[in-house]
């Protein structure tokens, strides 16, 4: 949704397109359409047809005619891509379908519609794989330059439906239960009382240098990222049967799940800060994180932000968690890999790793061993950062508008 007297081809027109075709290689043979494996030869010819339109005349090219390639070429690998489980996916049919995007979002840049051409960019950063030097990424940053900045929230009409009954007060975290803090620790301490016995605590002063500590804000993420396509958890939690997700901008996601808490909308566990580098910048990855074994680029950033009640199932990950608080308070509670047995995890592969027990009101009858797991918790609280073991059970509950960041490494 764009400002109040901004145009969808603001900013467009020939400067634009000089400007985004400067970001593609000079000659057609230097797009060389290179795929991590085989696919269907008409596809490898459709692709030809794009590249060959694009290079066909000096100035823009037809972009009817290349906006039909670009959704034979993105329908063909859409059907792919949901062949099979997402991690059987060959990388050769995510970059088709990346090309697809670029050759899309050219087109519209083409025809005067940038805004039409982010959508498309974001979806080729979120289904397909690099091409061309992350094209799509350096495409998506000089367009976003062009397009006017989205309205704050409070400035929209509809902004004012905020749900008006009070939220429930958070849990008493009683004292023999709860997570030690601490301030500041040095490196080594932190790995021989914490890292190496898998140990939880709540560190302190750690990110208080950070710049979203003071930057962000719903009216920030608004303008920085409002026209930006995301991924959005639709429901209360990720086990419920109604749990679904859709693709939106971060600007609808707003109006209609943060403003508006008429329903439960959360961008949970989702890489963010690759998409969208300008964020990346107001975050530093903890120190801690170089007692690992991975190098900087193997750990993974994710972001949640929702409103109160977007509830994480009691759960358990495969690596370290740093999780900082940056808005907002969560509710968190942490079970040892040890009590596994008596947290009742789902029985089928895909949810191997959640619990069935809804933490805060068990069903004893169902689940009576879970009173035998003893668990430690806390209220999570802006510039805090909650360290959670490999393999510890964790249940994570926002009490308010939340956005949290999390890293996890080896």
């Amino acid at each position: 949704m764009a400002a109040a007297g901004g145009l969808e081809g603001a900013g467009g027109g020939p400067a634009l397109w000089a400007e985004v075709r400067a970001l593609l290689p000079c000659a057609e043979e230097g797009l060389t359409l290179a795929l991590s494996g085989e696919v269907e030869g008409c596809v490898l010819l459709l692709l030809r047809r794009a590249r060959a339109l694009l290079y066909s005349q000096p100035g823009p090219p037809d972009a009817a005619a290349l906006g039909r390639l670009s959704d034979v070429l993105r329908d063909y690998s859409w059907e792919k891509l949901n062949a099979v489980p997402w991690r059987e996916v060959g990388k050769g049919w995510r970059q088709v379908y990346a090309y697809g995007c670029l050759f899309g979002a050219l087109a519209e840049v083409a025809a005067g519609r940038p805004r039409a051409a982010v959508r498309l960019c974001d979806l080729g950063l979120l289904l397909g794989a690099a091409v061309l030097d992350n094209v799509l990424a350096r495409l998506v940053h000089a367009l976003q330059l062009r397009l006017p900045r989205e309205m704050a929230p409070r400035d929209r009409p509809h902004a004012q439906r905020v749900r008006p009954e009070r939220p429930p007060p958070p849990p008493t975290v009683q004292p023999e239960e709860a997570i030690p803090h601490l301030h500041c620790p040095s490196l080594e301490h932190f790995r021989d009382n914490y890292l190496i016995p898998e140990r939880p605590v709540v560190l302190e002063g750690v990110m208080d240098h950070w710049p979203c500590m003071k930057k962000w804000s719903v009216d920030y993420f608004c303008q920085v990222a409002g026209c930006r396509t995301v991924p959005v958890e639709l429901g209360a939690r990720y086990t419920d049967e109604e749990w679904s997700q859709q693709l939106m901008t971060v600007s609808d996601f707003i109006s209609q799940y943060i403003m508006d808490e008429n329903s439960v909308g959360y961008l949970a566990q989702h890489q963010l800060f690759d998409q969208i580098p300008e964020l990346k910048e107001d975050i530093s990855i903890p120190d801690y994180c170089c007692l690992g074994e991975g190098e900087e680029d193997d750990i993974t950033i994710n972001a949640w932000f929702g409103p109160g009640g977007t509830i994480s199932p009691l759960h358990q990950d495969p690596q370290q968690n740093f999780l900082a608080q940056v808005l907002g308070r969560k509710y968190i509670r942490l079970y040892s890999p040890q009590d596994s047995e008596n947290l009742y995890p789902h029985e089928s592969q895909i949810l191997h790793n959640t619990s069935q027990v809804d933490v805060e009101e068990p069903d004893l009858v169902k689940f009576p061993n879970f009173t035998k797991a003893a668990f430690q918790s806390c209220i999570l609280m802006p510039g805090q950062i909650l360290f959670i073991p490999v393999k510890y059970w964790h249940y994570v509950r926002s009490l308010e508008l939340s956005f949290s960041v999390s890293f996890w490494w080896s």
